[in-house]
């Protein structure tokens, strides 16, 4: 069978070394230049690639396409690919039909994804259990299959990953919200978006647990128009559910069958309220693989923060830095602001998706006392906040972005790097973002 991949990051790799492994005849190509690490693992496996350029007669001889989730449905390869009816699946699908008897819990959200699957794993490991943690966090899940496999893999899945699915099944699928994001990817229309966050759900059964957050507004209209057979587990902070996760007074209650298990928000590592529905959802998730209560307490009072997810770089001179390049929407910046505590010089910018900062204008007035913009295109962030704070400045330099918050900030201040937008104008991306922030910290 002629399997060609189409993206050379390390997603399309994944498959590749997969695919090979299972004896399909394997071709990659990609638009631009690979990763000096892919191209040579590619060329050690003996796995035919392109770079630079789209071989379409190779592309369209393929019997099934793999395709990346940074490829757009736009472009002139996909166009082909589509008229000529060529089947196509994401590498997490490839992945899934290979992985044997192997588990899987899946996470999916607008926010929240990233640090919701890392407690997850972190329960999961400190329990003791053969995981790995794959997908849009570390390797990619087609990798891990591949070349060291697991009982359970704990996989963050974005809606690009979801939208060539077709078999691919969670035993355990946790969705912890939707907001509008990446429209540009769904024709501007955000039904689209839903129903590709949905997805995870489509082939569960009765036996699978489907975890959401009741609380969520779009979740909650939206839900009962999806046929969904698994077994629902709602977390929630306004009621109390019979089955899943609630909080009430300060205290978390988790029951996913005749065992309740409780903890007191107070101990949880991981502060802010969207914190308390990612660490319920988590919580939820490990109970349903039947870790023990302990385990889970421990696990959730030692998590250790993410980097560039609300990371505390350093406190220069009595002001806080705080790295939240992962911010890469409104709503990030919006759980960004809520969780802050003391007054805040924020960083904000970058490549705008179609953001509407009015979300922003009540975190801002009541918590803000500057704002730096750090991006090429500034326009929309002046319009929506010139009045509304006494100091907007244009950067397009971390450092100097550092050494201005700096000087704008007191004693007792936070300066907080949410840009509420994607890195690509002055970065390679917002790891590498977050990385000139925190060196540019270090060099005050």
């Amino acid at each position: 069978m002629k399997l060609v991949i189409i993206g050379g990051g390390e997603s399309g790799v994944g498959a590749a070394l997969l695919a090979s492994q299972m004896g399909y005849s394997v071709f990659l190509s990609d638009g631009s230049s690979l990763k000096e690490k892919y191209r040579s693992e590619l060329h050690e496996k003996g796995i035919a690639f392109e770079e630079g350029q789209h071989d379409m007669d190779k592309i369209l001889a393929a019997d099934q396409i793999v395709k990346s989730p940074g490829i757009p449905e736009k472009t002139a390869v996909m166009k082909a690919v589509r008229a000529k009816g060529i089947p196509v699946i994401s590498e997490v699908e490839l992945a899934y039909r290979f992985k044997g008897d192997s588990r899987i819990v899946a996470i999916t959200g607008s926010n929240g994804k990233t640090t919701t699957t890392s407690l997850v794993y972190q329960l999961c490991k400190s329990a003791g259990l053969d995981v790995a943690l794959v997908g849009n966090i570390g390797y990619s899940f087609a990798r891990q299959v591949a070349l060291k496999p697991h009982a359970l893999y704990v996989v963050e899945v974005s809606s690009f990953q979801l939208d060539d699915i077709d078999q691919f099944r969670p035993d355990i699928a946790i969705l912890t919200n939707i907001t509008e994001d990446h429209l540009d990817r769904y024709e501007y229309i955000f039904l689209n978006y839903i129903k590709s966050k949905f997805r995870i759900t489509m082939n569960q059964r009765p036996q699978d647990f489907f975890i959401y957050c009741a609380d969520d507004e779009v979740t909650q209209q939206y839900i009962s128009s999806f046929t969904i057979q698994s077994t629902q587990l709602p977390i929630s902070m306004k009621r109390e559910v019979p089955n899943g996760g609630f909080i009430k007074d300060g205290d978390m209650y988790i029951r996913t069958g005749n065992e309740v298990m409780t903890m007191s928000v107070f101990d949880f590592a991981l502060k802010g309220k969207h914190n308390q529905y990612n660490t319920m959802a988590a919580c939820v998730a490990a109970a349903t693989l039947t870790i023990r209560k302990d385990k889970i307490r421990d696990a959730v009072q030692h998590f250790e923060q993410l980097e560039h997810r609300m990371e505390f770089v350093a406190t220069v001179r009595g002001v806080e830095f705080i790295n939240d390049s992962k911010a890469t929407n409104i709503n990030s910046t919006w759980y960004a602001l809520e969780s802050m505590t003391k007054p805040t010089v924020l960083i904000l910018g970058g490549v705008d998706k179609g953001n509407d900062y009015s979300l922003l204008l009540e975190g801002v007035k009541e918590k803000v006392k500057a704002i730096i913009c750090l991006g090429v295109d500034t326009k929309k962030i002046h319009e929506a906040f010139e009045g509304i704070v006494p100091t907007l400045i244009d950067t397009q330099d971390a450092a100097e972005a550092v050494q201005l918050a700096f000087r704008l900030a007191s004693k007792g201040d936070a300066v907080l790097l949410s840009p509420a937008c994607a890195s690509f104008d002055l970065f390679k991306n917002y790891e590498d973002r977050g990385q000139q922030f925190k060196n540019a910290v270090r060099d005050l």
